[in-house]
């Protein structure tokens, strides 16, 4: 599958797999930020072009736990429609002695068909082995 990609700064580095077998490109920061927020921000210096029925998925690297305070499994969307550049937010590095700089490899980014739902609303849903159980209700 072919993605049309255009830089939007000179240090930007089109993300590549770093392994055989990977199921998300890298992707590398060109500039470090904060927000009104107190967040840290991170701009890839890349927009996308990505078709009708796909999105785009950005999952934080195994790394983060080394580097920074965030959430193991958060997830950004870009949608098809959206042209801007790529950055990732992070949740401040609250005073860690690591912490991401321009160059390093922040992100991954899988791209992946999506289907396309129509709810049908019912009084009732069918029974399930688990039903309403929520957090920790599979086990520990």
């Amino acid at each position: 599958m072919k993605i049309r990609i255009k830089k939007l700064h000179k240090d930007a580095v089109v993300p590549e797999y770093s392994k055989e077998g990977d199921a998300c490109l890298d992707l590398v920061a060109v500039s470090k930020s904060s927000d009104d927020f107190g967040n840290v921000v991170f701009d890839t210096g890349l927009a996308l072009q990505i078709p009708p029925g796909f999105v785009g998925l950005i999952f934080p690297r195994s790394s983060i736990s080394k580097t920074m305070h965030q959430m193991r499994n958060s997830v950004g969307v870009i949608d098809s429609g959206y042209r801007g550049a790529i950055k990732l937010v992070f949740l401040g590095d609250h005073g860690r002695a690591r912490c991401y700089k321009e160059g390093d490899r922040i992100g991954q980014l899988m791209i992946l068909p999506y289907p396309k739902i129509e709810f049908e609303e019912t009084k009732e849903l069918d029974i399930s082995d688990r039903g309403s159980g929520g957090f920790g209700s599979t086990g520990v």
